[in-house]
């Protein structure tokens, strides 16, 4: 088993991970091939997880300003991806919801993401495989533990 000093230190093996993470990231952004971009894609996602949301709700999930989520439900809306109706609790609010024409994108979107990502484990050794569905555990853990709102509150950059 290695140890810390095998690895490195915790900041070069983070510079590490950020750099693979969101090189990874812009390739599944790339191979989904959409015309959303990824804080719209993030939104919609976000809705369909946790909503109904109204539309302050979600600028809080995304850690957003309030401006911003409106833009980004706006452009959501014109496109038929999410439908906005009013609060029943209150009239002058509006909750937002994911249509059916949102969830069919983001189950392509999905597919396509997931898709190119077994493609590229299709050629890799076991223990290659084996490493990855280990780190997959840890960063899954590492998401759970320490939730975006909470970096953000604390200062983390981005």
């Amino acid at each position: 088993m290695a140890t810390k000093s095998d690895i490195g230190s915790e900041l070069e093996l983070a510079a590490r991970l950020r750099l693979a993470i969101t090189r990874t990231a812009r390739r599944l952004r790339q191979t989904a091939g959409s015309d959303l971009g990824p804080s719209q894609l993030a939104a919609l996602a976000t809705i369909e997880r946790h909503g109904p949301l109204a539309p302050s709700e979600l600028a809080e999930r995304e850690t957003i300003k309030r401006p911003t989520a409106t833009r980004i439900v706006s452009r959501l809306e014109r496109a038929g991806l999410v439908a906005r109706v009013t609060d029943p609790s209150d009239r002058r609010s509006s909750i937002l919801t994911v249509t059916g024409d949102g969830r069919g994108l983001l189950r392509r979107l999905r597919a396509r993401k997931t898709a190119y990502l077994a493609q590229q484990l299709a050629d890799l050794p076991a223990d290659d495989l084996t490493a990855l569905a280990r780190a997959a555990d840890v960063l899954e853990r590492m998401l759970e533990d320490h939730p975006t709102a909470e970096l953000r509150a604390a200062g983390g950059a981005w």
